[in-house]
């Protein structure tokens, strides 16, 4: 999500923390989200020894559920970076524009990646 603090502090400097205490980038999908997803796919494996077919569908529906948080998590996260550049005058609001463009790149990349 935007964050009005990394907006300020400039590019080139590191974010301040947030008070979380996992480094690297904010996660895509909220953890109670992914809890729930692993959870799901958990029970898919353990029962696939005595019914492998309900098991596949369970994994199937798991993977529906991530792909369908993930896609909305993205849509989410675009138009909250969107509104804090879509305003903005480029010629007085260098920094906040430099910050929204190295989130898209940040996620775009983390996407390609994965």
């Amino acid at each position: 999500m935007y964050d009005q603090t990394r907006a300020r502090q400039g590019a080139d400097q590191p974010p301040v923390p947030s008070g979380r205490h996992t480094p690297g980038p904010e996660p895509l999908l909220p953890s109670a989200e992914r809890d729930k997803i692993v959870r799901h796919l958990g029970h898919a494996v353990n029962v696939f020894a005595d019914a492998p077919g309900q098991a596949l569908e369970e994994a199937e529906s798991a993977f529906d559920e991530a792909t369908d948080a993930l896609v909305n998590a993205l849509k989410e996260r675009r138009r909250v970076l969107r509104a804090s550049w879509q305003d903005q005058d480029p010629e007085t609001q260098s920094t906040e524009l430099r910050f929204a463009l190295r989130e898209y790149r940040e996620i775009t990349g983390r996407l390609l990646r994965a």
